[in-house]
């Protein structure tokens, strides 16, 4: 475990402005040097976190409560046809007509 106040991490303005040319970002010289200053912040912060006892804490994949708003597939009724074609910009009374994409 990390000594707590030990850095094993730092952000320096060169891996920023790598980062935003990957990126393609155009940062200013004093927005470089302010991300390199909030990200490395951001780091102290998660290593301070790191050092948090999370001894018999159940590991979570949401911060918050969360249940699916999906229902189970079911089998219903079949679909006529005409309804299934109703609002299709293009139909021969069976399928959809799409344009040609391969030769």
């Amino acid at each position: 475990m990390a000594e707590r106040g030990a850095r094993h991490v730092q952000i320096g303005r060169d891996q920023v402005e790598r980062t935003a040319l990957l990126a393609r970002l155009r940062l200013a010289d004093d927005e470089l040097d302010a991300a390199a200053l909030d990200l490395d912040r951001i780091l102290q912060y998660v290593e301070m976190l790191g050092e948090v006892d999370t001894t018999g804490v159940e590991p979570m994949t949401h911060g918050v409560a969360w249940t699916s708003v999906f229902v189970d597939d079911t089998v219903g009724d079949e679909l006529p046809c005409e309804a299934a074609l109703a609002n299709a910009p293009k139909h021969d009374g069976e399928r959809y007509l799409v344009p040609a994409v391969l030769e």
